[in-house]
């Protein structure tokens, strides 16, 4: 694996430049949700060589519009004033990170209405894209690497190439072995468009995904009493049962109707709805 395409070769004033020509420095307020670039899973039928490599950092969703924090579900994350002091004023795509396997930690900390200096310390905000900027993910990558202040809670998601899927793999194994999630993969061609699509891809172990609460389902045998199974509705509008992965804890407190769950699966029937699909935590940065 090769470090490339982390130019500097702007300065910061040229990338404020660049994008303030481009309509990029106008920062409005959030609407409900951002309009943001979701992941589809990767597939070994795709050209590698046209996209950059990164780790998945397993943290919530942060997007900057220039003022201010939301999470991916539009919810205002409180940040303290010196966390976010020297910011660009331009919007941003990135993942507050506690660290390898603090996911839970990340999503607390952030979600907390009166910020904890101290607790804050053990964030930062990685950032990978910038979704005013006009350009390919190539260019918009270098202008980062440009706005970006040296030092401080924050930094540039780098992006590497990778010869090969097999080279892939063994990174991907590699990165899981050291306590990390998985990989990304954002296409060097690509705009920033909303919604999923092949111009960015997550790497795991195994597939997962979002879905929403229906409704709980009751247990039978030694789950009798308690919640058996979750309803849940992808937002494709498949509804399936996630009846695994649950502590016992969880079973009698399950995450409430209209809340937002991921879960685990291996591979999707002809109808297109995950199998084997097991529970893997709330995300209450999804809203709901």
């Amino acid at each position: 694996m090769r470090d490339s395409h982390s130019p500097k070769n702007l300065s910061r004033r040229q990338a404020i430049a660049w994008l303030a020509a481009a309509g990029g420095l106008a920062p409005g307020a959030a609407t409900a949700a951002p309009a943001l670039m979701l992941a589809q899973n990767y597939s070994p039928s795709i050209d590698l060589g046209r996209y950059g490599v990164s780790e998945k950092y397993d943290g919530l969703r942060g997007y900057w519009d220039g003022q201010a924090l939301w999470t991916r579900g539009g919810e205002r994350i409180h940040a303290p004033a010196w966390f976010t002091a020297g910011w660009p004023a331009t919007p941003l795509d990135g993942e507050l990170w506690a660290g390898r396997g603090r996911f839970e930690t990340a999503v607390g900390i952030a979600r907390t209405r009166s910020p904890d200096p101290q607790a804050w310390k053990a964030l930062r905000y990685m950032v990978f894209d910038l979704p005013a900027h006009p350009g390919r993910f190539r260019e918009r990558h270098a202008a980062l690497a440009a706005l970006v202040p040296a030092g401080g809670p924050i930094s540039v998601v780098e992006q590497a190439t990778v010869g090969g899927h097999a080279a892939l793999r063994a990174l991907l194994a590699r990165t899981v072995r050291e306590g990390g999630e998985g990989l990304m993969l954002h296409r060097w061609d690509s705009t920033y468009r909303a919604g999923r699509s092949d111009a960015v891809l997550k790497y795991k172990p195994e597939d997962d995904d979002d879905a929403r609460v229906l409704k709980h389902l009751p247990g039978e045998g030694r789950h009798a009493g308690v919640m058996g199974a979750l309803l849940v509705e992808t937002p494709q509008g498949l509804r399936f049962r996630v009846g695994s992965g649950f502590t016992d804890v969880q079973r009698r407190q399950p995450p409430r109707v209209g809340s937002w769950v991921s879960y685990r699966y291996r591979g999707r029937t002809e109808a297109g709805v995950p199998r084997f699909a097991t529970f893997l935590r709330e995300r209450p940065d999804l809203g709901g």
